[in-house]
């Protein structure tokens, strides 16, 4: 299995087609069954082991319902149209200090699911005038329409799907 790479050394091709859209909502829509798929039959403590001190499998999955709300909050920006969209943590602190470990890993998803079909309906929701409203991403500088921060979202949905799949095929 190879290694996903750091996330935030990725480059990205943006501009995508608005035609794209329904396909990338698509990814986002799925992402939940993805991730309660790969993590079902997983024991507690496999669940919750921090290889070398990194992010355990379920606080990957904690770190995706913690973005959910930058990326609506970034939905919001495309609607208000923002020159710029909203700046991530870039050291996760939410992640770092919300005690995944300490969840039961059934509310994490849970809560994952709900907060994910909140972004889905938003975005299918969008007018046609805020789909080719244009907004600068903060740290890789580009411009970005709603197709472009939902590919990015599925990217990133991806990249911990990886990194969880990676966690799988450990032998500790």
């Amino acid at each position: 299995m190879h290694n996903p790479g750091k996330w935030f050394e990725r480059k990205f091709e943006l501009g995508l087609q608005n035609e794209m859209l329904p396909m990338i909502v698509e990814r986002l829509r799925g992402t939940p069954l993805h991730l309660e798929e790969r993590l079902k039959d997983v024991s507690h403590r496999r669940l919750i082991a921090k290889p070398n001190g990194a992010w355990s499998m379920q606080e990957q999955a904690g770190h995706l319902l913690d973005l959910e709300e930058l990326w609506i909050g970034r939905m919001l920006d495309f609607r208000l149209g923002a020159a710029s969209l909203r700046v991530a943590d870039l050291q996760n602190t939410k992640t770092h200090e919300a005690g995944h470990n300490a969840h039961e890993l059934s509310r994490i998803l849970t809560d994952f699911r709900a907060a994910r079909h909140h972004l889905v309906d938003t975005i299918e929701h969008c007018h046609d005038d805020v789909l080719t409203r244009t907004s600068l991403h903060p740290r890789l500088h580009q411009p970005m329409r709603v197709v472009d921060h939902a590919f990015f979202v599925a990217e990133h949905d991806d990249h911990h799907l990886a990194v969880i799949t990676q966690l799988l095929h450990r032998h500790d």
